[in-house]
């Protein structure tokens, strides 16, 4: 049973549950664990965090806590803690059960301008760049992997997303082709903050979320360079290969300890489907479980949105079109949820403009998800340039309006080089690539 009491009660003994407050205003990554060390309590009864959570089952009680005892766990941890607790999200239904109609919550207003925070993520991007590539080399060294050693970048990447979801998810989609394996991770990551948040989840739900996005992929540390980094399509004996980097990777974190039972599910079922067509153990129904569901939508996007070696990345609203209509892929409820942490047309889109000129999305407005803010540079009529304009379709008088998605590439060439630039800060986009 939980607890909560003032951090001044902590005694040794006691199971500490969670921190209130932000991870950053504690010297604690890691809670959950049985207070035994007399350094660690006078840590936390300075660290300036008032209340906290404890756990009266795994650890002593307020009443009979004794500094010169220590307990016994009365039962093992909950093997998924962030889905157990009363705090987390709802289960899926039943499988075949209709989902009860409730209004989907909308995303967070942002605090923080875009263009402002694009600076932020990008930083972001590369410190996530250099956490992931150390992780790859260390497990390609026979080294074991600590999850929790990249919370403090997990908690980076939850408070960008906090303050502007659009920004590091939009920076972090245009990669480098050398950079997929690494990026795709963080991507992956801040894409899982971002519909966690939608969903409903707590702060820690979310964290335990984009921590299992960030490392679900770590199984392609253990794959032959030659095929993982193979410039044309793989043959069917190399994809075969590359299909196992999902049991590879939770072997891998099963055996270096610190990983949660949430987590190694993501990292072993992302490329499952909901109809039983994914690997490695074609799930479906409940089997299939709400945060590997989760994953395998925010996998994908990044994936098909990303340019790789033998293709271009496609534009983000065509992306979101050809996902919904993947039947049978995705988990309706969450892939919902997911179109509205991003927008129906997300940020970077190309889009015709009712007035015939084409525009590519800046911001979301999350009102209003058909009426983001757009930065119209194109004539269709005259098939010339012009002057780039910003144009807030949600502001009262404004008369054009999205008509539909624009094809980035014609007959295999790209028709414009320079959309990202119209909605990026150049800054930002130099200190990505």
């Amino acid at each position: 049973m939980l607890k909560k009491i003032p951090v001044r009660q902590l005694r040794m003994g006691m199971h500490l549950h969670k921190l209130e407050g932000s991870w950053i205003d504690h010297p604690f990554w890691k809670t959950r664990f049985v207070i035994d060390d007399a350094a660690d309590l006078r840590k936390l009864r300075a660290c300036g965090v008032d209340e906290c959570w404890i756990d009266v089952d795994l650890g002593l009680d307020v009443a009979g806590a004794d500094d010169a005892t220590l307990p016994t766990p009365a039962r093992e941890p909950d093997p998924e803690p962030a889905q157990a607790r009363p705090e987390a999200p709802p289960p899926l239904p039943r499988a075949g059960a209709a989902a009860a109609p409730a209004a989907p919550p909308r995303p967070p207003e942002p605090q923080t301008d875009l263009r402002a925070e694009l600076k932020q993520a990008a930083a972001i991007c590369n410190r996530g760049r250099e956490a992931v590539l150390a992780m790859f080399g260390e497990a390609r060294m026979g080294h074991t992997i600590d999850p929790e050693t990249c919370l403090p970048l997990v908690e980076e990447i939850s408070n960008s997303v906090a303050r502007n979801a659009g920004a590091l998810v939009s920076l972090a989609r245009l990669k480098t082709v050398d950079d997929y394996s690494y990026m795709h991770s963080v991507a992956v990551c801040a894409l899982m903050v971002a519909l966690g948040r939608q969903l409903g989840f707590d702060e820690d739900a979310c964290r335990a979320a984009g921590l299992a996005g960030l490392m679900h992929d770590i199984g392609k540390a253990l794959m032959p360079l030659e095929v993982l980094n193979k410039p044309g399509r793989l043959t069917e004996e190399e994809f075969a290969i590359i299909r196992t980097h999902p049991e590879r990777g939770r072997e891998l974190l099963a055996e270096g300890g610190g990983s949660t039972a949430a987590m190694l599910d993501v990292v072993l079922h992302h490329h499952e489907r909901v109809d039983g067509s994914g690997y490695p153990d074609k799930l479906s129904g409940e089997a299939f479980t709400q945060l590997a569901r989760m994953g395998s939508v925010c996998d994908v996007y990044d994936a098909i949105t990303s340019n790789r070696p033998y293709k271009k990345g496609w534009d983000p609203a065509e992306s979101i079109a050809r996902m919904a209509s993947w039947k049978g892929h995705f988990d309706e409820r969450i892939f919902g949820a997911f179109v509205r942490s991003l927008g129906i047309y997300p940020t970077g889109s190309l889009v015709r403009m009712a007035s015939g000129r084409l525009a590519v999305v800046c911001e979301q407005n999350p009102a209003n998800l058909v009426a983001p803010t757009v930065k119209v540079f194109f004539s269709t009529k005259t098939q010339l340039h012009i002057t780039p304009t910003l144009l807030d379709l949600s502001r009262p008088g404004t008369t054009d309006r999205i008509v539909g998605r624009e094809p980035r590439v014609v007959d295999g060439v790209p028709r414009f080089t320079h959309i990202d630039e119209l909605w990026a800060d150049p800054e930002a986009l130099r200190r990505t690539r």
